[in-house]
């Protein structure tokens, strides 16, 4: 069992958690992830390390409030347990060349470039960070992204922070500008990381992508992760997750991830009834 010991709300739409995991605090890498199982007849999910103190014992995970278990997960307070909990998990991210980077965060996907950010940062790299959402109320980790990058543009689909744009605008205004990136990390939706990928390609530039992908055993044993990159089979749990953006088969990739997007409105459905008190025709 792991003990919660912190629990924040960063938007009406996504949690962080810090939890009580010692041994797993004790060798996290930026890019690594962990799979939870909730309680004893819960479902096996992934959740990228957003940060880790060695020295309390203790990970953060933050997660966005879409699914069955990701209700269930938040229906946990400050002093509950989690059930399971394994990690560290993945291939550590490949900093350590790296010294002038763009990190890349749309959505969710911020709380993945944000431990991305900080590994660059601390090692003395210089960072650029361009965080993308559909809203200013949607806006997470703004003060600790800033507090890692010499730069942070944060953008908005609708403007309403003042900067109105994609990812990729912020992106090109640097490189117009004349940033020289040794590379680009970018860590959020799929069409995003396609996005970027495209822009770098035309450029030259080294980008890496996270793909956090269906995953259930994370040891490469299920093959629900596989991905397509460079026209070879990855697994994105023990291969990954971060892969080439110029080698990645993003098509093929975001057609698997809503194969069972049905199954999934189903399962929510019915959790949100249970947890109402309501009836519902999925029960």
């Amino acid at each position: 069992m792991f003990e919660i010991k912190r629990k924040r709300v960063l938007n009406p739409q996504m949690t962080e958690m810090t939890v009580a995991a010692p041994y797993i605090a004790k060798k996290a890498q930026a890019g690594q992830f962990i799979i939870l199982r909730v309680n004893e007849t819960g479902e096996r999910i992934p959740l990228t390390i957003a940060d880790y103190d060695r020295e309390a014992g203790t990970i953060n995970i933050i997660y966005q409030i879409v699914g069955k278990t990701t209700m269930l997960l938040n229906t946990l307070e400050e002093g509950d347990c989690i059930q399971d909990v394994v990690g560290p998990l993945g291939a550590a991210s490949e900093l350590s060349e790296i010294r002038r980077a763009a990190v890349i965060g749309g959505g969710t996907g911020c709380a993945i470039a944000y431990p991305q950010a900080k590994a660059l940062h601390a090692q003395g790299s210089q960072v650029t960070m361009i965080a993308g959402f559909r809203s200013q109320e949607l806006i997470i980790l703004a003060d600790e992204m800033k507090a890692v990058s010499d730069k942070l543009v944060i953008m908005t689909d609708d403007g309403s922070n003042g900067q109105k744009g994609f990812v990729t605008n912020a992106l090109q205004s640097e490189i117009d500008a004349g940033a020289d990136f040794d590379a680009v990390i970018a860590i959020g939706p799929l069409p995003m990381m396609k996005a970027v990928s495209e822009l770098t390609r035309g450029y030259g530039i080294k980008t890496i992508v996270s793909m956090n992908s269906l995953m259930i055993d994370g040891t490469g044993m299920c093959g629900g992760c596989r991905v397509t990159v460079g026209g070879e089979t990855k697994f994105a749990c023990v291969d990954g997750p971060d892969f080439d953006g110029h080698l990645v088969d993003f098509d093929e990739a975001m057609k698997r991830g809503s194969m069972y997007r049905k199954e999934e409105e189903d399962c929510r459905e019915a959790f949100r009834c249970r947890l109402t008190g309501g009836h519902c025709h999925h029960d």
